[in-house]
């Protein structure tokens, strides 16, 4: 897909499924934000800090969900502060797709949000350029896992950083995805060689 029409779908998507409030607002208690971190990153962010959550769909599985277009996930939420500066915080993910070859990877930027659909909870939301689309990560309530919801963004073969992205899309079986906390050592794929979170493709 042509990289207007995946910012085009994305764009579509953003109006059509609003995440929730953003965590700069006055409303967001800065307590309760602290405490998501916490949960995310099993601990204060003290400098730097970092997840690793990872999750491989078995032929059962996929044979339940015949419409699940991703076989495999990797995401590695980061977070950083820096003097003088909010935090800042970023995630990458790692794709594989079941009808596609190879591996694809995507990212962005973060922030906090307060969820307005009756959740009533804190999570992350992470926007794609031109603010369209994006996803939203949750925490499983024994902090295990991270719950993914997916609206759409861009993934690029890895092989082909320089190519046109595929436009991954929260579609029938691909909206919520419930990954699993593992030693950050499994998500290394996603930095770059000094051990830094990859370049994110500016498009």
């Amino acid at each position: 897909m042509k990289i207007l029409n995946a910012l085009a779908v994305a764009a579509a998507f953003a109006a059509a499924m609003p995440l929730a409030a953003r965590a700069d607002d006055d409303g967001l208690d800065p307590a309760k934000a602290a405490a998501f971190d916490n949960r995310v990153f099993a601990g204060p962010i003290g400098d730097k800090a970092s997840a690793c959550f990872v999750r491989s769909y078995d032929a059962r599985h996929l044979a339940q969900h015949p419409k699940q277009k991703v076989s495999g996930m990797k995401l590695l939420v980061t977070a950083e502060n820096r003097t003088s500066e909010p935090t800042s915080y970023a995630y990458r993910i790692g794709v594989q797709l079941r009808n596609r070859p190879g591996n694809f990877d995507g990212g962005s930027s973060c922030g906090h949000l307060l969820s307005t659909d009756g959740r009533d909870e804190i999570t992350f939301s992470c926007d794609v350029e031109c603010g369209g689309g994006g996803l939203e990560i949750a925490m499983a309530k024994d902090n295990k896992s991270a719950i993914v919801r997916l609206e759409v963004i861009a993934v690029w073969n890895r092989k082909h950083p320089d190519g046109e992205p595929e436009s991954l899309q929260g579609g029938a079986d691909d909206k919520v995805f419930r990954v699993d906390r593992v030693d950050t050592s499994e998500c290394a794929e996603l930095l770059n060689k000094d051990g830094e979170l990859a370049q994110l493709q500016q498009k």
